[in-house]
């Protein structure tokens, strides 16, 4: 009966933080919006640059930035939203992220086009491609610099969770496991079935198999060393240069098995894994 209450307290708290560093994440983007829109406005006509003598605050101009930033915001938050389900719950990479930025200009490209059309029709202007062309030019380049502005921090924060925080369920017949990424040394496979070396040199076994882990866990971590193993980037503590330009790794991890004593890295996988590695 009194245990209770502690844990919902804590909850609550956990909820209220959930909260609050959501609202603040939406303020910041407010800011930006609004100092962008300001700054960007402010330079576009003689009229309204500050040291100018008719300076006129650009009300009209501000107004319609502020509409299209909010309808940019809105496609690039549900892309984002796509991607870190999709993508960057497993692991943050540039590939990644620039498919994120290409997919989201694309999307406001979609947007922009059909828009200018229906106002110029309703303004009764002819529409003039060249300035449209020109328009989204300025358009997508502004929306890249804002956008780069207003994630920057959440994809770097994604990033230190995918490293740090991240966890692999692991499942052995009536019996699941989340093991924390920080707290495993490698995967190996023996007799088709694949163990869990936690860096105590403790073994867990999985109802994995090596291809389907690989493709789970993140590849900034993890390095698939032969078809046998899997390494953990802060297991390595040794790497030896051996004969036809092939390199062997010993683990931090002590345990009773020859194929964990001694991994070699085909001369082929060299450089890969040095990359990796380094």
């Amino acid at each position: 009966m009194y245990t209770t209450k502690p844990t919902k307290t804590i909850l609550k708290t956990d909820r209220l933080t959930l909260i609050s560093s959501s609202i603040w994440r939406w303020f910041k983007k407010v800011i930006v919006l609004v100092i962008f829109s300001l700054v960007i406005n402010h330079l576009a006509t003689p009229e309204s640059f500050p040291a100018s003598d008719s300076y006129r605050f650009p009300i009209e101009g501000f107004l319609t930035s502020i509409v299209l930033c909010v309808l940019i915001g809105i496609i690039t938050e549900v892309n984002f939203q796509y991607y870190k389900k999709k993508h960057f719950y497993k692991k943050v990479e540039m590939v990644t992220i620039i498919w994120f930025m290409a997919s989201t200009l694309g999307y406001i490209t979609l947007m922009y086009i059909p828009i200018n059309f229906i106002l110029s029709i309703v303004a009764g202007e002819d529409i003039e491609f060249y300035y449209l062309l020109i328009g989204l030019l300025i358009t997508l380049l502004l929306s890249f610099i804002l956008i780069g502005l207003s994630y920057a921090q959440d994809v770097y924060n994604l990033y230190k969770s995918s490293i740090k925080n991240a966890v692999v369920t692991i499942e052995s017949g009536a019996k699941t496991t989340k093991l924390a990424y920080e707290n495993i040394a490698c995967f190996y496979s023996e007799n088709k079935i694949v163990f869990a070396v936690k860096n105590d040199g403790t073994t867990i076994s999985t109802d994995f198999i090596l291809n389907e882990l690989e493709e789970k866990i993140n590849n900034q971590l993890f390095y698939r060393a032969n078809r046998q193993i899997i390494v953990h980037k802060d297991a390595v503590e040794e790497i030896e240069k051996i004969e036809n330009g092939k390199l062997r790794i010993q683990l931090k991890a002590t345990i009773e098995n020859d194929a964990i004593k001694e991994i070699n890295i085909s001369r082929y996988k060299r450089k890969e894994f040095i990359n990796w590695f380094q």
